[in-house]
């Protein structure tokens, strides 16, 4: 599994976030339980021991608080041993307003 390492220049605020994960449509079904540990609109960092390939896509459910929300992804970096990061794709309106309003608190909390 390749890593990339880079310094980013963020046009997104990214925020501490820690959440749960599940990483679905891995290939064979197989669902990875992870932790969320950076948010922002345009994707986050799931915390996994063993993280997936760059350019895998798949879908991630993210529990925070009372709610919950389901979003394509794609693995766009990978840290062995730590975790990945990944960009959201196209999400649905509830998603959307889920992640909106987590990142709402999360800049209030940090203002």
């Amino acid at each position: 599994m390749a890593e990339t390492s880079f310094s980013v220049s963020r046009a997104n605020p990214r925020f501490s976030f820690i959440a749960e994960a599940e990483v679905l449509g891995l290939r064979d079904d197989t669902r990875i339980v992870a932790r969320i540990s950076e948010l922002s609109c345009r994707g986050c960092y799931i915390d996994t021991i063993n993280p997936v390939a760059i350019g895998t896509e798949l879908r991630l459910r993210i529990r925070y608080g009372g709610s919950t929300c389901e979003v394509p992804c794609k693995v766009i970096y990978t840290h062995s041993g730590y975790g990945m990061g990944v960009l959201f794709g196209e999400m649905a309106a509830g998603a959307l307003s889920a992640i909106q309003s987590w990142l709402d608190e999360l800049a209030r909390k940090t203002g």
